[in-house]
């Protein structure tokens, strides 16, 4: 049997959003005004240190264009 933990899971989103970031032609600051937190913030998000809220999430995934499918990798 397979599981996922949560360590795992946090690890996957964070690779997953730092790519989308760092892809997008907006620069992480710009992404950062839109959604309503810190530059550093995000920078937090790509490094793993913290996880965004799930009202941050869907704001992150509307303001890169993508879906949360993208990020959660299913």
């Amino acid at each position: 049997m397979n599981t996922i933990n949560e360590t795992d899971t946090d690890a996957l989103i964070s690779k997953n959003l730092k790519r989308e970031i760092e892809t997008s032609p907006r620069k992480k600051c710009e992404i950062a005004k839109e959604i309503g937190v810190s530059c550093s913030t995000i920078t937090q998000y790509c490094k793993g240190e913290i996880q965004p809220s799930l009202s941050t999430f869907a704001k992150l995934c509307k303001a890169l264009d993508i879906s949360s499918e993208d990020i959660l990798g299913v």
